[in-house]
C-alpha cells in the first residue's frame, strides 16, 4: 500500500506540474496579443537569443558538416559511390542535424541564461516591482522571450543547414576530391520541400519547447541562489531531453 501510495503522489504531482506548465504557456502567449505592444522587448529578446547564438552556431554546423563529409566519403567509397556525398550530407543536417544540434547549443547559451536571468529577478523582488507599476511581469518578461524562440530558431537552423552543407562541400570536394558538379547536382535532385519543410517544422516546436521550459523554471524557482542554480541545471537537462523525445516523434509523424 505504501507503494502504492508514493507512485499516486508522484503521478498527481508531475500531472500539477504539467497543468501549470500548460496554463503558463497559455497565459504567455495570449498576453502577447494583448495591447500594448512592446515591440523593442522583442527586439532585444530577437538579438539575445538569435544574433548573440550566431558564432556558436557557425562553428557547430561548419565542423558538423566537416565531419559527415570524411564519414560519409569513407563510407561510401567502399561502394564506388562518393558522387553521392552531397545528398548524405544535406539530408542528414537538413532533417535532423540541423534542427536538432541548433536547438540543444541554444539551450546551452540562451535557456540557461533566460533561467538565470528571471531567476535573480525573482531574487531581487523585480516582479512584485513590476506589478506595483501596473507593468504585468508576464507580458513584459516571459511573452517577449517565448515569442523571440519562436522567431529565431527556424532562421539559426537555416543558417545552420547552409553552413553544414557548406562544411560538407569544403571537405568532400575540395580537400577529398568529389566532383563538384555531382556533389551539387544530385544534392539539388535528392532535396525536396517536404525535407526543408519538415526542418522548418521542428525548429518551430524546439523554438517553443527552449523558451517555454526556460522561462518556466526561472518562473517557478526558489528565490535563493541554490534555488536558481538548480533551476538552470534542471533546465538544460530537460530540454536537451525533451528536444530529442519530441524529434523523435515529430519525425514519426513527417515520415
Amino acid at each position: 500500500m505504501q507503494i502504492a501510495a508514493s507512485l499516486g503522489r508522484f503521478t498527481l504531482y508531475r500531472l500539477q506540474v504539467l497543468g501549470r506548465t500548460g496554463i503558463f504557456l497559455f497565459i504567455s502567449l495570449s498576453q502577447a496579443f494583448i495591447p500594448p505592444f512592446r515591440f523593442q522587448r522583442l527586439l532585444k529578446e530577437i538579438e539575445f537569443i538569435g544574433s548573440k547564438s550566431f558564432l556558436i552556431i557557425f562553428v557547430t554546423a561548419l565542423f558538423t558538416g566537416m565531419v559527415l563529409g570524411i564519414q560519409g566519403y569513407y563510407s561510401l567509397s567502399q561502394f564506388g559511390a562518393e558522387a553521392a556525398l552531397g545528398v548524405m550530407v544535406a539530408l542528414s543536417i537538413i532533417r535532423e542535424l540541423g534542427p536538432v544540434l541548433c536547438a540543444l547549443m541554444v539551450t546551452g547559451r540562451a535557456g540557461s541564461a533566460i533561467t538565470a536571468e528571471i531567476g535573480i529577478m525573482k531574487i531581487t523582488d523585480q516582479f512584485p516591482a513590476l506589478e506595483m507599476m501596473a507593468v504585468d511581469p508576464m507580458k513584459y518578461v516571459i511573452s517577449p522571450k517565448i515569442i523571440a524562440g519562436i522567431i529565431c530558431l527556424p532562421l539559426l537552423t537555416a543558417f545552420f543547414d547552409l553552413v553544414g552543407i557548406a562544411g560538407g562541400y569544403l571537405v568532400g570536394v575540395k580537400l577529398l576530391g568529389v566532383n563538384e558538379g555531382a556533389y551539387i547536382g544530385k544534392m539539388v535532385a535528392a532535396v525536396t520541400a517536404a525535407d526543408i519543410y519538415g526542418g522548418i517544422i521542428k525548429s518551430l516546436c524546439f523554438g517553443l519547447l527552449i523558451t517555454w521550459i526556460a522561462t518556466f523554471m526561472g518562473f517557478t524557482a526558489k528565490p535563493t541562489t541554490e534555488g536558481v542554480s538548480k533551476a538552470t541545471t534542471n533546465t538544460v537537462v530537460l530540454t536537451s531531453v525533451s528536444i530529442l523525445v519530441v524529434d523523435y516523434i515529430l519525425t514519426s509523424l513527417l515520415l
